[in-house]
């Protein structure tokens, strides 16, 4: 992968950002997704967030070699810290990290979104706490994509602010309310992927001597394989 040639999983980021946008990438590792973007003028201007000293010199050092340093700012700092009110962000992109942690950069920034008309988000796991933090935050769920690739799933979350968010049920929180419409294999695989895993998870918790906590995660686990199983069965519809 190169700034030239993404990963499928990064296409389909890149592919949510509106045209002529000006992009923050938080998380940049490399700086290929806004190079990209600017490469294809998808975006006008760019600027790539790295908390981490390692991948912000190696940032640094792709846009240098795609001669973009006038149209991207590479800056460390941690999440939408990266971000100044003069750069007029429009759109932001994170992607490869957990739904939890990318939730929390976006609570922790609130006050770096106001200008921004969509998030483009793409957690590896636990997609869910993007649901509920845009279900309280006022950003509306208006695109999601499911897809695999080399043998893992992702999810792309794409939000626009809106003051009436749609509320969610529990299963469309932990799910996706369109990809639950869409129920694609990939979709189906997803989750009889995750309750298998749930299943073995209660499963060797049924050896350990049973606590407060334990009980309360075996009623967790429970709760999410009867949600995924009524969805793959049909009954949620």
């Amino acid at each position: 992968m190169n700034a030239q040639q993404l990963s499928t999983r990064l296409l389909r980021v890149a592919h949510y950002v509106p045209q002529g946008a000006v992009v923050a990438d938080i998380g940049s590792d490399h700086a290929y997704l806004p190079c990209f973007l600017v490469l294809n003028g998808k975006a006008k201007r760019a600027v790539a967030g790295e908390v981490v000293k390692g991948p912000y010199e190696s940032a640094k050092k792709q846009v240098r070699l795609e001669q973009l340093s006038e149209k991207i700012d590479v800056r460390l700092a941690s999440g939408l810290d990266a971000i100044f009110h003069e750069d007029g962000i429009t759109a932001v992109t994170i992607a490869g990290m957990g739904g939890p942690l990318i939730a929390s950069i976006l609570d922790q920034g609130k006050d770096k979104l106001t200008g921004v008309g969509r998030l483009i988000l793409q957690p590896n796991v636990h997609a869910k706490a993007i649901r509920e933090w845009a279900q309280t935050n006022g950003w509306a769920l208006v695109q999601e994509e499911i897809l695999k690739e080399n043998d893992k799933i992702y999810e792309i979350l794409v939000l626009e602010p809106h003051q009436q968010p749609a509320a969610f049920s529990e299963a469309e929180l932990l799910m996706g309310p369109m990809l639950i419409k869409e129920f694609s294999p990939v979709f189906q695989e997803k989750w009889r992927r995750e309750s298998s895993q749930w299943q073995k998870i209660i499963q060797s918790m049924e050896a350990t001597t049973e606590t407060e906590e334990i009980a309360k995660r075996k009623h967790e686990l429970q709760k999410k394989i009867e949600l995924a199983e009524e969805v793959l069965n049909g009954e949620n519809t």
